[in-house]
């Protein structure tokens, strides 16, 4: 369960885990929307089992150093979780965004020693290679408590996606699949029941779905503050609904909680 409507700015559950997540667009070759780069969780993980998501994951504590060493030491929060976007993207998927400095030989390499456990200020050291973090726009932060065993603070980002050469691959322990897809093919996807979203990813997927590509979105992200968005549970025409604030840019604001997938 979650809490029910916040009567005044909700506030970080005890023990939120900071994270961060990356919207990757990309012109369609058919001249549609933006295509997306998603991820399908592999069946056995503890958050999201099976579950197409945006590439991310946890902020780690080097995250921290490398946002301190390459300029975002003044609100070190936002810049670890941008470090955080960008290293799992790469250790997720092999696409490198930020380290232009870094030709797709290398970044395979700077992938293999993230997965290896050697930590990114230390590659980013010896490669004498800066991250660049200023590109990323952002555009929501998702804090839902459903009172699970762990629950995730979770800053999403989106960027347009750098040119690559090289086939995009996941790490194999955490997922099973890779694909390109529009915000309105992946919401299609999942109505039908070909794929699994949870809660988040849904209305972040609808919001997105509003615009045509990366400038429309981030012109969109830029007419909203980025606030904290905690779900709750509130009756309506008699059914419970899971639902966010209605002034973040959202255009569905309220699900059915029954029909909810929420982790």
């Amino acid at each position: 369960m979650t809490d029910p409507a916040p009567s005044q700015s909700p506030k970080l559950p005890d023990g939120a885990i900071p994270a961060a997540t990356l919207v990757i667009m990309r012109p369609s070759g058919n001249g549609g929307p933006d295509e997306i780069l998603m991820v399908k969780r592999a069946s056995n993980m503890a958050f999201a089992a099976g579950a197409v998501v945006f590439p991310g994951g946890r902020v780690d504590p080097d995250d921290h150093l490398v946002a301190d060493r390459y300029g975002f030491g003044d609100d070190p929060a936002e810049g670890a979780a941008r470090v955080a976007a960008l290293r799992e993207t790469l250790e997720e998927t092999g696409l490198g965004i930020g380290l232009p400095d870094l030709a797709e030989p290398d970044l395979a390499d700077v992938r293999r020693a993230l997965l290896g456990g050697t930590l990114l200020s230390d590659i980013l050291a010896a490669h004498g290679a800066p991250i660049h973090l200023g590109g990323l726009v952002p555009f929501a932060r998702w804090c839902p408590n459903f009172k699970e065993a762990r629950t995730f603070d979770t800053r999403f980002y989106a960027v347009a996606a750098p040119p690559h050469g090289h086939e995009l691959t996941v790490e194999e322990a955490e997922h099973s699949h890779i694909f390109w897809s529009s915000a309105r093919d992946t919401l299609t996807l999942a109505d039908r029941g070909d794929v699994s979203v949870i809660f988040p990813t849904r209305r972040n997927l609808e919001r997105i779905a509003q615009a045509e590509g990366f400038a429309g979105f981030a012109r969109h992200a830029g007419n909203y503050p980025v606030e904290l968005v905690t779900p709750w549970i509130e009756e309506r025409d008699g059914t419970p609904h899971l639902c966010i604030p209605g002034h973040l840019g959202y255009p569905v604001t309220s699900e059915a909680f029954e029909q909810v997938r929420r982790g």
